[in-house]
């Protein structure tokens, strides 16, 4: 079967052509560039934990080696420490979950490394894999569908034509694709403008991520932001006016200079000035995400990262999101309504957190209004700030699917459990087929659904007792019998689980149901909803225009809409 056509290098499109070939499935990946990044530090990335837990699956290990995960958050305004965070540094599981809404766990650390570090590490595992062929400068001009798959023709050295099963388009807010399959990509231009500096110096908070808003010395930016990286390098970035005139090396010489004085007692302590930039942050969404056996990702399908938002982290939710649901169709065929649930789940999942952030914007960055002088209004904004940079509330926490077409029709047998269907799972202590205690995080990525046994006392048990002991040989057989792949996992507890309660979990980690016990009729049910339904024969391989899947969440997902021009990065 032809491979899949992924256009695209950057993080998204090598991260997706490994989560594939880690489901047996191959692909190509057109690279219109050389084939090798350009080191900028000052082009650096935020990813959430469970988003970094995912690229280390996938075999990159610059994350350890150059990355840094923040060991607490400073909030500041004026001359204060208005909040102050301290940060789980495991990958965001928790040994114990509190109850008591007052004492939250603390929220996981986030990761931060230099993009160029980033996409180096995927490409040395992409060169440890036999199912990528990284194909550079490839320059796609023409896409062709048919029934049974797609043809893309390159200009470059390699010109040549493609034969895929589908393709995607993973190529960044320019994106050919998109043009191409004529989908329009409306949204808003230039809604934040940053000056950015990587710089190695020592600041008095090491390893913490600050944002310090209306610093008190003159002529301060409005709010400027420091996230360690290794090394002592810091990336430090001030807010610019909308539409302020252009930052001159001297002028940014200054900034660094008075901020750092501002910082450390009034005395500019010793800097290496390593790499600069302006960074300039536009919200758009593309109107379609799929065109039959075409597909977009990341920047090509949206931009956003606004007041904490992360763009790159999005796009890789896009290739967890899609990836399993790519290799299921590659390997077994199936509904359309699978493809469909990636854009369903995907658009408005990011057209939410879009609404969240430019309905924040007004109120953060309005200056005035009766909301500005409301008590505690203040607080709140820097409690929003929080959140969306660490990770939790409208503007960060991981997304929910509660309203995907893939959720399982009702069943007498469910319950409730701590988490909502549709959501992540938390990442519980559990035990594998083969007798290792492992985190369940770490079964991600492999294109089966996890089965979930709750077992209070299995973890002081001998395996071979348990193993056929109890609802174990019935659970069993009941995975052996579903529609699609599926590995039986046993933990001691989960929140808000009772005992025996049989929990189902899709391949990118969010929850399908929770089961009052084994229930074969309704987990196969549940599992049959996941690969969307049976294939009929020879069923469509996509959608029209009119009836694509945004039909749906159109009214409720739309970002708002200024301009319809190309997104134009800096």
């Amino acid at each position: 079967m032809d491979p899949v056509i992924i256009v695209g290098a950057g993080p998204v499109g090598l991260a997706l052509s490994l989560a594939l070939a880690a489901q047996g499935v191959p692909s190509v990946v057109l690279d219109e560039g050389p084939g090798k990044e350009e080191p900028r530090p000052a082009r650096s990335v935020v990813l959430r934990a469970d988003m970094a837990a995912m690229v280390e699956r996938l075999g990159c290990t610059t994350l350890r080696d150059e990355g840094v995960r923040w060991v607490g958050w400073r909030g500041m305004r004026r001359r204060q420490v208005v909040r102050r965070l301290e940060l789980d540094l495991g990958l965001g599981g928790t040994e114990e979950w509190s109850e008591d809404p007052a004492s939250p766990a603390a929220p996981a650390a986030p990761l931060h490394i230099p993009q160029h570090a980033l996409a180096r590490g995927l490409r040395d595992a992409i060169a440890r894999q036999k199912l990528v062929e990284l194909v550079p400068e490839a320059r796609l001009d023409t896409i062709e569908q048919d029934r049974d798959g797609v043809v893309a023709h390159t200009r470059g050295p390699a010109g040549t034509w493609w034969r895929g099963s589908h393709l995607v388009g993973c190529d960044g807010a320019r994106s050919t694709v998109r043009k191409l399959l004529g989908i329009r990509f409306p949204g808003r231009t230039a809604v934040e403008r940053h000056a950015v500096a990587a710089l190695r110096t020592e600041l008095p908070w090491p390893g913490e991520a600050l944002l310090h808003r209306q610093p008190p010395w003159r002529g301060a930016a409005e709010e400027i932001g420091a996230r360690p990286l290794p090394d002592g390098v810091w990336r430090i970035d001030w807010l610019l006016p909308p539409r302020g005139d252009l930052v001159t090396p001297d002028a940014l010489i200054a900034r660094v200079r008075e901020t750092l004085a501002g910082w450390c007692d009034g005395v500019t302590p010793p800097y290496e000035l390593i790499d600069t930039g302006v960074h300039t942050l536009h919200h758009r969404l593309a109107r379609r995400w799929r065109v039959d056996r075409v597909l977009l990702a990341g920047d090509a399908a949206h931009l956003l990262g606004a007041v904490g938002t992360q763009g790159l982290d999005e796009g890789l939710r896009d290739v967890d999101n899609l990836a399993w649901k790519l290799a299921l169709t590659w390997h077994h065929g199936g509904s359309d309504r699978l493809l469909d649930s990636y854009q369903s789940e995907r658009r408005a999942a990011v057209a939410t957190r879009l609404r969240a952030a430019d309905q924040s914007l007004p109120v953060l960055r309005g200056g005035g209004g009766l909301r500005t002088y409301l008590p505690g209004a203040t607080r709140g904004h820097d409690a929003l700030l929080t959140d969306g940079h660490v990770g939790r509330g409208p503007l960060g926490a991981p997304p929910a699917y509660p309203h995907s077409p893939l959720a399982p029709p009702y069943a007498d047998g469910r319950i409730p459990v701590g988490t909502p269907p549709g959501a992540p799972v938390e990442d519980v202590r559990v035990t594998a087929p083969d007798g290792t205690t492992v985190r369940l995080r770490d079964r991600l990525g492999r294109g089966r659904l996890l089965v979930l046994l709750i077992a209070p006392g299995t973890g002081v048990w001998d395996r071979r007792h348990w193993r056929t002991a109890g609802v174990m040989p019935r659970l069993e057989e009941a995975v052996r019998g579903l529609p699609v792949r599926a590995e039986v996992l046993v933990s001691e507890s989960y929140p808000g689980a009772p005992a025996h309660a049989v929990l189902l979990v899709r391949p990118d980690g969010h929850l399908v149901a929770a089961f009052s016990g084994v229930r074969p009729e309704e987990l196969y049910a549940a599992a049959d909803a996941v690969r969307g339904g049976p294939l009929t024969e020879r069923e469509p391989a996509g959608v029209s225009p009119e009836k694509s899947s945004e039909t749906a969440s159109e009214t409720a997902s739309e970002a708002p809409v200024e301009s319809d021009r190309t997104a134009d990065m800096h």
